[in-house]
């Protein structure tokens, strides 16, 4: 399996990368319990250990095709990178979420995600705010967000959106032109430009920012993927806002998954005569979401009380932690509490690294503790 200057590990994530649709959680649970190479040799030789015959239907139609080297080949060519689960960039905190119990059937973790760009996905996760909307989007529309995407990255957030047309794309040329950082989470190969016209822009987004896409090189958009790739918008960002959705909207689909995740959502009011504001309009009045209008507001959805020097330039209480202190700091979510395990699996420390980093952030009032689960102070 291995290529020219890949060496087994690497060729044999990336033969796990095509070998089944994403996401497969039974090819996931393969790879933890036997590693990436011995799970590709397994799959390929169709011999698995006992408890992960599900893997074998899976991965049926692809398994005697290998197209690792040359999808490598591919990614090199363009300025891509493969992060697999065991790259120290992997953002397991913000993808742990969707392989719970209660969304892992409909849309599980992804098994590994392609990259273009220069932005780790960690360093996105951890600091991010998803504008969706309406590919049909008004005047109004693409104002509000220019104004959001610039001034959250003015903040110090990166602005995670999807690449297509009106809302995303008016997300990402707004960042773009602040000089911020911005990702565009694809539903097709990270080789190809979807929609063709946006070709441009990707490549202004991909030489400070990034170009996701859980698809390997070659793989075509489609209805599917585009609600498959939906999910990694809500779960790696830290708070969506829907700026412009319809009656029946892509957007609602994002919204659905960042409620699901618990993750905070927002949404923009408009004219009450417009169609595009239609979905908005709803997600409020239902209660779904919280109305925003500027920065501020959306500033507050997603850090509460307060946070919003969180990005480049600025000092931050943080900026004195080691870079043990910051790991377990980072791994603690913006909401809710965590117990030791949890945060040593997140920031992938030993325990006693963990217990010793919380007692030092809980004294310096970084975090505390609240019925044996931590939070952030």
């Amino acid at each position: 399996m291995t290529g020219v200057g890949h060496d087994a590990e690497l060729t044999s994530w990336a033969y796990l990368a095509r070998v089944a649709e994403p996401p497969c959680a039974a090819v996931i649970a393969l790879v933890d319990a036997i590693g990436p190479i011995d799970a590709a040799s397994a799959i390929r030789r169709r011999v698995v250990p006992a408890g992960h015959e599900p893997v074998l239907d899976a991965t049926a139609g692809r398994c005697d095709t290998n197209c690792a080297a040359d999808d490598l080949d591919i990614a090199d060519r363009i300025g891509a990178r493969l992060v697999t689960r065991s790259d120290p960039e992997w953002p397991a905190w913000s993808l742990l979420a969707l392989g719970q119990a209660d969304t892992a059937a409909r849309g599980g973790e992804p098994l590994a995600l392609w990259v273009r760009g220069p932005a780790r996905l960690d360093d996105l996760a951890a600091a991010s705010v998803a504008l969706i909307g309406s590919r049909a989007a008004s005047s109004y529309g693409e104002h509000v967000t220019q104004t959001l995407a610039s001034g959250l990255s003015g903040q110090g957030f990166a602005v995670l959106s999807g690449g297509a047309f009106g809302i995303d794309g008016a997300a990402h040329r707004a960042v773009v032109a602040a000089g911020g950082v911005t990702a565009a989470v694809m539903a097709c190969g990270i080789d190809r430009d979807y929609p063709a016209s946006h070709s441009a822009l990707l490549t202004a987004i991909a030489r400070t920012g990034a170009v996701i896409s859980e698809y390997p090189p070659g793989t075509t958009a489609a209805k599917h993927r585009f609600l498959t790739r939906n999910r990694l918008v809500a779960a790696m960002s830290g708070g969506t806002v829907v700026v412009e959705a319809g009656r029946r909207s892509g957007a609602a689909n994002t919204a659905a998954w960042a409620r699901k995740l618990g993750r905070p959502l927002g949404a923009v009011p408009g004219p009450v005569t417009s169609a595009t504001s239609v979905g908005c309009h709803r997600m409020i009045a239902d209660q779904q979401a919280v109305l925003v209008s500027d920065v501020a507001s959306v500033v507050n959805l997603v850090h509460p009380g307060g946070g919003g020097d969180v990005g480049r330039g600025r000092a931050k209480p943080t900026d004195a932690l080691t870079p043990e202190q910051l790991r377990v700091h980072d791994a603690i979510p913006a909401r809710g509490g965590v117990g030791i395990e949890e945060i040593a699996f997140a920031a992938g420390l030993d325990v006693g690294v963990v217990r010793s980093a919380l007692a030092r952030l809980d004294v310096d009032g970084h975090v505390r503790n609240v019925g044996g689960q931590w939070r952030l102070g």
